[in-house]
């Protein structure tokens, strides 16, 4: 069995106590057999459920194999690191990637024309300013549904090292998150999954989906700061408060 976890350094520790990344924690507890039937693939590892996934650690990505035209799932580690950069550190400052500039940053420009990303997800956290603290919310759609970030992914080889990465897109709020923070992770419909992940869809048509997702199907609720602590790591962290 593969625990999709990595470690976490002790600079990611201090970056995401401040909160100081929009889009730096999500939660991933679909089983296996439900993570298979929505995004129609076939899984060759076992995975646990990951209720605090923070930048550093290694999550689920599904990409497309064109020489197989199959999808996959591997694991990769959160925090883009482009193939031409002689320092993997440079991931650290990788772990989202606007949508609106995608296209003009040499980081991700290559990656968002041939390797785009999917990433599931139950939810995500973001922390809203409240008198003198910022306090957690839940962030996901009604039902705990599963869904998908838009991401891209890179592979770094220099000398004998290999590295997969990924990064997610983010975008300007809807209604339901704005109150909580100005940007949302892009999420993309269930029913545009193959022409997002396809490299050779045409840019023209990936462009409108990096678009906030409609508020309508969402749900947001606080949570206790259990979640500041990227150790924390069970189902008490999803548990509403107040």
């Amino acid at each position: 069995m593969v625990t999709w976890y990595s470690g976490i350094s002790l600079l990611y520790i201090l970056k995401l106590r401040y909160n100081n990344y929009m889009c730096g924690r999500f939660a991933l507890i679909i089983t296996p057999a439900e993570l298979e039937k929505i995004f129609g693939l076939r899984l060759d590892e076992e995975f646990n459920p990951r209720y605090n996934i923070a930048p550093s650690q290694t999550v689920p990505v599904i990409t497309y194999l064109e020489k197989d035209n199959k999808k996959k799932l591997s694991s990769m580690k959160w925090g883009l690191v482009p193939s031409w950069a002689k320092d993997p550190s440079i991931g650290d400052r990788m772990i989202n990637a606007r949508s609106e500039t995608i296209q003009e940053k040499p980081s991700f420009r290559s990656a968002f024309q041939r390797r785009r990303a999917l990433i599931p997800a139950s939810g995500f956290f973001e922390w809203k300013r409240e008198g003198t603290t910022k306090n957690p919310y839940f962030i996901g759609m009604k039902e705990m549904k599963t869904f998908a970030f838009a991401g891209l992914w890179e592979r770094w080889v220099h000398d004998n090292n290999f590295l997969e990465t990924f990064t997610i897109l983010t975008t300007e709020a809807n209604e339901l998150v704005r109150p909580i923070h100005d940007r949302m992770p892009v999420i993309m419909p269930e029913s545009v999954y193959d022409i997002w992940l396809y490299p050779s869809t045409d840019i023209s048509q990936i462009i409108p989906l990096l678009a906030p997702y409609p508020e309508i199907k969402m749900q947001a609720y606080p949570i206790s700061k259990l979640v500041n602590n990227p150790k924390n790591d069970g189902p008490e962290i999803l548990e509403r408060v107040g």
